[in-house]
C-alpha cells in the first residue's frame, strides 16, 4: 500500500472534523448504554434468589431503568449512523470534484495515453468501493474499539483473573486478521487493476459497436473479453476466499474465550472462597461475548476495508498525476475572481471599460516558430527543427501524407503538447510563458471529430458563450447553414441530443461544432478537416463562411482535399516532420513537385 493513502483518506475526513467528533460522541454513548445493560442484567438475576424470594420492586426498577437506557442507546446509533452516511457522503462527493478538477489540468498526453474506460472506473466504481469500506469502517471500528476497551475495564473490575483469561487469547484474533488482511490487500489491488482493464474494454466495444460488426469481429472481440473477464473472476475469487477466511477464523478463537470464560467462571462461583455470584458471572459472559463480538464485526470491516484501500490506493495515484504547469496560473485565477466580482456589481460604466481594454488587449495574430523539435516517443522522430512564420491575418493551409506532422503542428500551437526544443511565439510572446486559458482564448478551433454533450442544440452552440443570447446563437447558425435542419427538429433550438450527438448525421453534428467557433468569433482559427463530414453542396457554402469569418483573422487549415485550401495565403506541404514546400496554390502547381503530385493524384 502507498505510504501516503492513509494521510490521504485522513485529509478528507478531516474537512468533517465536527462530523466526525459528534459520531465519537454518539459511539461513546452507544457503548456505554450498551456495556450498561449486562450489569442490569446481573443485577436482576441476584435479585431472583429462588421461588417465594424475588424482590419484585428491585427487578421493576431495573427493568424500567434498562428500558430507558435502551432507548437512549438507539437513539444514540441512530444518529450516529446518520452522520457516518452525511460523512462519507461529503468524502466522496469532494473526492469525485477533485477528480473531475484533475483530468482538466492534466496533459493531454495522459489522455490520449490511458482508456477512457479506466479513468472512469477509478472515478466512479473505485471511489464507490471505496465509500462503502468508508462507511463500514466508521459503523463498526468506533463503536468495535470503544466496545473492546470498555467491557475490559467493566471486566477488571469484576474479576481479574478470568479478565486474563481473555487477554491472553486475544493476540491470536489479531494475528490471524493481520494475515490475512495482507493477503487480501494484494488480491483486491489485483481485483481493481482487472476490473478496469474490463470496464476499458467494455467502455470501447459499446461505443464503436458499429465498426466491430461491420468488420466482422464479434467473435474476436468475444474472445477478448473472455481473457478480461476470466482475469477478473480469477483475481475475485482469490479476493474472496481470502477475505471470506477472516470471520470464521477469529469466530473460533472467539469462541474459545467465551468457553473459557465459562468453564473457569462456574469453578469461582461453586468455591466458596471466591465471592463470584450468579448475577456476576451472568454479567462476565455477557461481557466475554460483547468483548468477542466486536473482534468479528472488524475482522469482516478489515476484508472490506483492504478492497476500499486498493481503490483508494488508485485512486490517489490517479490524483497524483503530474499536472500541466503555467507560470502565471495564479495570476490568471486571481486576475479571473476580480473580474467576476466587478460584473457582479453590475457596474455599466466598469464593463465598458472592460470591454475597450478587452478590444485593445486582442492579440494580432503574429505566430512564428523557431527550431522547434518534437515527438510522442523519444524512439519515433516526427518533427525535427522546424521554423515557420506567420503574419497577421495570413490564411496558412497545411497538407501532406497522413503521419507527417499536420494535427501534431496544431497540437504544439494549441499547447496541448510542449515542444522539446525550440519556442513557438505569438505576437513576440514566447507561449510557454502564457497561460494555457489564456492561449487558447484566442483560437477557435473546429476539429474532424466532431463533440457534443448531452443537452439542447442551443447548450451545444452556446458552449463557449453561455451567456449568449437566442439571437445570437441563431445568427452563428445561420452562418454555418444549420438554422435550416434545427427549424425542421422537434424542438427547434430547444431540441435534445443524446451524448455526442448520437441521435444526428456526422454532417450535422459538424454544422453544430462550426456554429459553435462561429458563435464565440476567435481571433485566430484552427480548421482541422473541419468540411470532412460535409456534402459538396454545403462545404461550399461553409467554405464562403469561413472565408468571411477569415478575414483579418489568423487561420491555420488542416486539408486532405487540396480542393478546399485554393484560395490559402500560403500552403505548407509538409512530409515526414518538415516544410519541404512551400507558396500559394498556383505557385506550387507550377513546381511541380510534391505538391503537384498529390494534387494530380486527387484528380485522378
Amino acid at each position: 500500500m502507498r505510504k501516503n493513502t492513509l494521510y490521504m483518506i485522513f485529509k478528507y475526513i478531516k474537512a468533517n472534523t465536527v462530523l466526525l467528533m459528534l459520531s465519537l460522541l454518539l459511539a461513546l454513548i452507544t457503548v456505554a448504554g450498551t456495556l450498561l445493560l449486562p450489569i442490569l442484567t446481573g443485577k436482576g438475576v441476584d435479585l431472583i434468589l429462588g421461588p417465594g424470594n424475588v424482590d419484585y420492586e428491585g427487578v421493576l426498577a431495573l427493568i424500567t431503568f434498562a428500558a430507558v437506557v435502551i432507548g437512549i442507546t438507539m437513539i444514540a446509533q441512530f444518529l450516529m449512523n446518520l452522520c457516518n452516511n452525511r460523512m462519507v457522503a461529503n468524502v466522496v462527493e469532494r473526492m469525485r470534484r477533485d477528480a473531475i478538477r484533475k483530468i482538466q489540468h492534466l496533459p493531454i498526453r495522459y489522455v490520449d495515453g490511458n482508456a477512457y474506460g479506466k479513468v472512469v472506473n477509478c472515478i466512479i466504481a473505485d471511489v464507490d468501493t471505496f465509500s462503502e469500506g468508508l462507511l463500514m469502517g466508521f459503523s463498526q471500528i468506533f463503536t468495535g474499539v470503544l466496545t473492546i476497551l470498555g467491557t475490559l475495564v467493566f471486566m477488571f473490575t469484576i474479576d481479574v483473573k478470568v479478565t486474563l483469561i481473555v487477554v491472553l487469547v486475544t493476540p491470536l484474533s489479531f494475528f490471524v486478521a493481520g494475515f490475512v488482511s495482507k493477503k487480501t490487500f494484494t488480491m483486491f489491488t489485483a481485483q481493481s487493476k482487472a476490473r478496469g482493464a474490463l470496464t476499458g474494454f467494455i467502455d470501447e466495444m459499446v461505443g464503436n459497436q458499429k465498426i466491430v460488426r461491420a468488420f466482422g469481429r464479434e467473435e474476436e472481440s468475444m474472445e477478448q473479453f473472455e481473457i478480461l473477464n476470466d482475469e477478473l473472476q480469477k483475481v475475485s475469487l482469490k479476493a474472496i476466499f481470502f477475505s471470506s477466511l477472516t470471520n470464521p477464523s477469529t469466530r473460533f478463537i472467539n469462541a474459545l474465550v467465551y468457553a473459557g470464560v465459562g468453564v473457569f467462571g462456574a469453578f469461582c462461583v461453586m468455591d466458596p472462597e471466591t465471592a463470584m455470584t450468579v448475577g456476576e458471572l451472568s454479567c462476565f459472559l455477557s461481557y466475554a461475548n460483547q468483548y468477542t463480538k466486536p473482534f468479528n464485526e472488524i475482522s469482516g470491516v478489515i476484508a472490506e476495508f483492504q478492497n476500499a484501500l486498493a481503490c483508494a490506493n488508485h485512486f490517489f495515484a490517479f490524483l497524483e498525476e503530474e499536472e500541466e504547469k503555467d507560470a502565471v496560473d495564479l495570476l490568471h485565477q486571481v486576475v479571473s475572481d476580480a473580474e467576476e466580482r466587478k460584473e457582479s456589481k453590475g457596474n455599466a460604466a466598469t464593463e465598458d471599460k472592460n470591454a475597450a481594454k478587452t478590444a485593445e488587449e486582442k492579440k494580432q495574430g503574429s505566430v512564428e516558430i523557431r527550431n522547434v523539435t518534437f515527438s510522442y516517443a523519444p524512439e519515433q522522430k516526427l518533427i525535427e527543427n522546424f521554423s515557420l512564420k506567420v503574419s497577421p491575418g495570413e490564411r496558412v493551409a497545411i497538407v501532406g501524407p497522413t503521419g507527417c506532422g499536420k494535427t501534431t503542428l496544431i497540437n504544439l500551437l494549441m499547447r496541448f503538447y510542449d515542444v522539446k526544443n525550440g519556442e513557438i511565439l505569438l505576437d513576440g510572446t514566447e507561449i510557454q510563458e502564457m497561460d494555457r486559458q489564456e492561449l487558447r482564448s484566442h483560437y477557435g478551433m473546429v476539429l474532424q471529430e466532431t463533440w457534443l454533450k448531452k443537452g439542447t442544440i442551443r447548450e451545444n452552440i452556446a458552449f463557449g458563450r453561455p451567456e449568449a443570447t437566442q439571437e445570437e446563437v441563431e445568427a452563428a447558425a445561420r452562418k454555418a447553414h444549420a438554422h435550416g435542419f434545427i427549424s425542421r427538429m422537434p424542438n427547434g433550438y430547444d431540441t435534445m441530443i443524446l451524448e455526442d450527438g448520437g441521435n444526428l448525421s456526422n454532417g450535422q453534428k459538424q454544422l453544430l461544432c462550426i456554429a459553435r467557433i462561429m458563435l464565440t468569433d476567435p481571433e485566430m482559427l484552427i480548421l482541422d478537416e473541419a468540411t470532412s463530414s460535409i456534402d459538396t453542396r454545403t462545404e461550399l457554402k461553409i467554405q464562403d463562411a469561413f472565408a468571411t469569418l477569415m478575414e483579418g483573422r489568423t487561420s491555420f487549415i488542416v486539408a486532405h482535399r487540396l480542393s478546399t485550401i485554393r484560395n490559402a495565403d500560403t500552403i505548407l506541404v509538409m512530409k515526414n516532420g518538415n516544410v519541404i514546400e512551400q507558396g500559394n496554390h498556383e505557385e506550387l502547381l507550377a513546381r511541380k513537385g510534391f505538391y503537384y503530385e498529390l494534387y494530380q493524384a486527387q484528380w485522378a
